[in-house]
């Protein structure tokens, strides 16, 4: 299995997720909101210091979905062909192994 975390910009979510709803066999995913800050200083990079109130951090949307290894690649690449907008700051995706998914609505220590 595979674990696909994508962080991207709050105003794509929309088209990502239906972007998403069209892939054969999406197994669905997990939505989270996040500040940070990426590369770069200053006006012309990611996060800027304002004297008064310390460093201003950026508002991005953390998508998550748990899939098969075959469907990981297929995500990521639905997801930045509809997150990207060509600016600085459009996000990342990572891609990493899971070793182990246990589901919670297993009763009496099914998994």
């Amino acid at each position: 299995m595979k674990r696909v975390e994508a962080i991207i910009q709050p105003h794509r979510l929309p088209k990502v997720v239906q972007a998403l709803h069209t892939l054969p066999a999406f197994p669905g995913f997990t939505i989270l909101d996040a500040h940070g800050q990426g590369r770069g200083r200053g006006a012309g990079g990611h996060f800027i210091h304002e004297p008064n109130e310390g460093l201003l951090y950026h508002r991005r949307t953390v998508i998550v979905v748990i899939c098969e290894n075959d469907r990981a690649r297929d995500i990521a690449q639905k997801i930045v062909q509809t997150a990207h907008t060509g600016n600085p700051g459009d996000g990342i995706i990572t891609i990493s192994d899971v070793s182990e998914v246990i589901r919670i609505r297993g009763v009496g220590g099914r998994p």
